[in-house]
């Protein structure tokens, strides 16, 4: 049975914590590198329906990649959600660690797992690279890649609808729903930072998440192109897949074993859609 420690090795070498961002806060937020794992919970957001989900499967390890605490703070007083959740870790000697910005930017990342997971096939370039880095670990921001063959805006909306997990709201979609796409940018999470590069990488469609009103209409009404929105959640989870997948892998190559899940809970902020 690996510890703890060997887990952490694994992931800390495919997501280095040196490649992330200087605000972002990852590794090891509670737990003892000294303790044995048997079952590792992977899931998007340390939230509570989390930690019930990690409780009622008997995990020993939750692998989240937003981090619980973004900011320095003076205390974990159960008087907070956050604090609760500390305390309720402890408590089940469940141990949290958290893969962000350094999960974005490595290679294969976040942003690798949405591309597969909406239809892209074949070789992956960064929207951003990373100046300086090792382009065969960490190439950077995003990826741009081709579908197998052509098709409309709105079949690659319904493609990429289907290949991402299900949430309470619907893909936004702004540009011609006829318009051919072939080459197609992605970022996984909020990504409306990358819109300059996306305009000077060539691509017919760029789909992330948190798309804001002003820079989306700035951005098509000098021509795109074209956007698709869709839920911050859904556009993470599926490199839980992919970062489960490694750690069974290289544990195993090691000749231990570790049983690992992918949460099925949905933690998208949103809960309800209201037709109109």
């Amino acid at each position: 049975m690996p510890q703890l420690c060997d887990v952490l090795d694994v992931l800390e070498a495919a997501y280095d914590p040196d490649w992330a961002e200087s605000w972002d806060s990852v590794g090891l937020v509670c737990g003892d590198p000294a303790e044995p794992v048997r079952r590792v919970l992977f899931a998007v957001d340390p939230v509570a329906a989390v930690l019930e989900e990690a409780l009622e499967w008997g995990a020993d390890l939750i692998v989240a990649h937003h981090p619980l605490f973004l900011r320095g703070v003076n205390g974990v007083a159960a008087t907070t959600p956050k604090g609760r959740l500390v305390h309720r870790l402890i408590r089940a000697n469940i141990a949290l660690y958290t893969a962000h910005t350094n999960a974005d930017v490595a290679r294969p990342g976040v942003s690798d797992a949405l591309a597969r997971a909406v239809g892209l096939t074949g070789p992956l370039r960064p929207i951003r690279p990373v100046p300086g880095a090792d382009p065969q670990r960490s190439p950077g921001l995003g990826r741009i890649g081709l579908l197998s063959e052509p098709m409309s805006l709105g079949d690659f909306a319904a493609q990429a609808s289907a290949g991402l997990p299900e949430t309470a709201g619907p893909l936004r979609v702004a540009g011609d729903p006829d318009a051919p796409v072939h080459r197609v940018a992605v970022c996984g999470g909020a990504g409306d930072s990358l819109l300059e590069d996306v305009r000077a990488g060539g691509v017919d469609v760029y789909l992330t998440a948190d798309l804001r009103h002003h820079p989306a209409s700035e951005f098509m009404e000098v021509g795109g192109p074209a956007l698709i929105d869709a839920a911050h959640w859904a556009t993470e989870w599926p490199w839980l897949r992919d970062a489960a997948a490694l750690v069974e892998s290289a544990l195993g190559a090691q000749g231990t074993t570790v049983e690992t899940r992918v949460s099925a809970t949905v933690t998208d902020a949103w809960t309800t859609v209201r037709d109109k």
